[in-house]
Formats: structure tokens, C-alpha cells, sequence
């Protein structure tokens, strides 16, 4: 009696074990649904093909740069020297050397330092007003017609042509101080002009991709709305707003229509952007190469016929040196305010 028990039990434990296998259907073959031997071969050659032509894209957009670059460095290198970073224009006639000298050809250190200063009161305009502008976009508006207004007018403001920035300052210029106004001033405003456009939908850009967990979070601890924008947000995206700066930086630099129009040409150097004609690189590469090749007197000493030739490529080349370095400068900036996302 105890075995028939015992065997009906068993009958019973196994009984539906059975049945649940039945009821689960038969065991699909994963063998069959694997990908065959000549379908991954042709994505293999895809692939291979692919890694190609995104290689020889690159290489062909390198070609280019690389060309710009020996060219400018061959043809400038020559005539860069410590005296064409330390002199002016001042005194120098036709390929005759300056006055004194028997090999020395002027120089463009009137050029750099208006370069350089219009470029920074540029930055001290454009900066704060697009950063401050791309702020409001993010986290003041509501989307509404102002927003669209301002954003309608920086898109217009993106294609607007460099001469008629330059135009638009000195006619600003001329209204409000009189006629003939050229300095430094107004060709930073012309510049500032340029760059608000680049700065704002760049800084927009940035503060948008910051994860909105870090605003909500700053506000779960009682942190003011304007506090959290300069110690989280603004910090979070610090690395991407300088490089839009830089960007703006090296869309105007070098510049030359409106510079031409708003700051003008000299020949001596002019510290001060706010009192007379300013100098910079562009629009002195643009003198030296539409002037053409030197006329030298007769019986002239050490007359060089295509000074002014290479002059432009030194001053080119000075001028791609200087991008660089503002470049580099901008790199350590950012990487030392950007914010330590390592694990510790």
C-alpha cells in the first residue's frame, strides 16, 4: 500500500513537469538564426570601405590646410626677424631700406598692437552682451515673442556682410562725434558686431547641453535661480562658451573691409584706440600686396623690388602665429576653470 502511494506520488510530481514542457512548445533552433558566413563578409566589406572613404576625406581635408600653412610659412619666414616684429612703417619709401640701415625694411609692430587692442575692446563689447544674451534665451525666457524676436535678429545678424559692419560703426561714430572719426574704437565696435552673432548661438548651445538634474538639484538645496546659473551652469559649460569665443575671435581677426573703413591706415604706431588712425595686420597685408612690386630710383642701394611681397607673407604669417597663441591660451583657460568630472 505504502509503494502504490509512493508511486502515485511521483506519478503526480513528474506528471506536470511533463505536461508544462509540452505546453512550452519545442526548442526554437538558434543555430538557424544566425547571421550566414557570406552576410557577415559583405558587411566586413562595408565596413572596410566606409573606414576608407572617412579616411580619405580626411586626408583630402588636411590637403588644404597643410598647403596654406607651408606656403605661408615658406614665403613669410624669410623676412621675419626681430627687427620686423620691433619697427614700423614709419619713414620707409618704395624697397628702400629704412633710414640708417642698410638691410632693414620696416616692420608691422604698429599692426600687432592694433590688432591686438582692437581685438580685445572687441572682446570686452561682444562677450558680456552675447553671454549675457544666450542666458536669457536658456533660462529667463519663455519662448515667447521675444525670444523669437531676438533669436530672428542674431540668425540676421550671422549673415550680415563684414564691410557694411564696418559702414554701420562709422556712421555710428560719425553721428555722434562728427565727421572723419577713425580709431581703434570704432573698428572694435565694427568687430563686436561680427562677433555677438557667433558668441550668442554658441553660448546658447552650451548652456543648453548642461543636464538640467544639476538645476533642479542646486534648487532642491535652496540655491538662488541666479546663483545656480554662475556657480553651476555657467561653470559646467565654461570649456564650450571660451571656445566659441574663440571661435568669434578668429572670425574677425582678420578681418579687413571693415578695419579699413572704421580704423583706417598709419603708418607710425598708435597706442591709444581712442585718438586717430589705428593699423592692423589685415589691412596691412591688404597695402603691401595691392601696392605691388617696389619702384627703386636709380643708382638705389639695397633697393628690394618685392619687399612688399614679402612683407605681406611675414605679417601673415605673424598673424597666423597670433590665432595660435590665443588659441593655446583659450585651452589652458578652460581647462583650468572646467569643472573635475573624475571619479575619486
Amino acid at each position: 500500500m505504502a509503494q502504490n502511494t509512493t508511486s502515485a506520488t511521483a506519478s503526480q510530481v513528474s506528471g506536470p513537469s511533463k505536461g508544462s514542457d509540452a505546453s512550452r512548445g519545442p526548442v526554437p533552433d538558434f543555430e538557424k538564426l544566425a547571421p550566414k558566413r557570406s552576410y557577415l563578409n559583405r558587411r566586413k566589406r562595408k565596413d572596410m570601405f566606409m573606414r576608407v572613404l572617412i579616411v580619405l576625406a580626411f586626408v583630402v581635408a588636411l590637403i588644404p590646410l597643410i598647403s596654406v600653412l607651408w606656403t605661408v610659412i615658406s614665403n613669410g619666414v624669410m623676412r621675419l626677424d626681430g627687427y620686423f616684429l620691433s619697427h614700423n612703417m614709419k619713414g620707409i619709401v618704395g624697397g628702400s631700406p629704412a633710414p640708417g640701415t642698410t638691410d632693414e625694411y620696416g616692420g608691422i609692430l604698429h599692426a600687432m598692437i592694433g590688432t591686438l587692442e582692437m581685438t580685445l575692446l572687441a572682446m570686452v563689447i561682444s562677450v558680456p552682451i552675447g553671454i549675457f544674451t544666450a542666458i536669457y534665451l536658456v533660462e529667463y525666457s519663455s519662448k515667447g515673442r521675444l525670444y523669437h524676436a531676438i533669436s530672428f535678429f542674431v540668425d540676421i545678424m550671422s549673415g550680415v556682410p563684414s564691410i557694411v559692419a564696418g559702414l554701420f560703426s562709422f556712421s555710428l561714430f560719425t553721428i555722434i562725434m562728427g565727421k572723419g572719426t577713425y580709431n581703434g574704437l570704432v573698428g572694435a565696435v565694427a568687430l563686436s558686431v561680427l562677433m555677438i552673432p557667433t558668441v550668442v548661438r554658441s553660448s546658447e548651445e552650451m548652456l543648453k547641453i548642461v543636464p538640467q538634474d544639476l538645476r533642479e538639484a542646486s534648487y532642491a538645496l535652496g540655491v538662488t535661480k541666479s546663483r545656480t546659473i554662475t556657480k553651476i551652469v555657467l561653470r559646467t559649460a565654461l570649456s564650450g562658451i571660451i571656445s566659441g569665443v574663440l571661435l568669434a575671435i578668429a572670425r574677425v581677426i582678420g578681418e579687413t573691409a571693415p578695419l579699413l573703413i572704421a580704423a583706417g591706415t598709419i603708418a607710425s604706431t598708435n597706442m591709444n584706440p581712442f585718438g586717430g588712425r589705428m593699423m592692423s595686420l589685415p589691412v596691412y597685408i591688404y597695402n603691401e600686396y595691392q601696392q605691388g612690386s617696389a619702384t627703386c630710383p636709380v643708382n638705389a642701394v639695397n633697393c628690394v623690388t618685392g619687399i612688399r611681397m614679402e612683407r605681406a607673407w611675414a605679417a601673415s604669417l605673424v598673424l597666423i602665429i597670433i590665432v595660435f597663441i590665443l588659441n593655446v591660451i583659450g585651452r589652458l583657460v578652460a581647462k583650468l576653470f572646467a569643472v573635475d568630472t573624475s571619479d575619486k
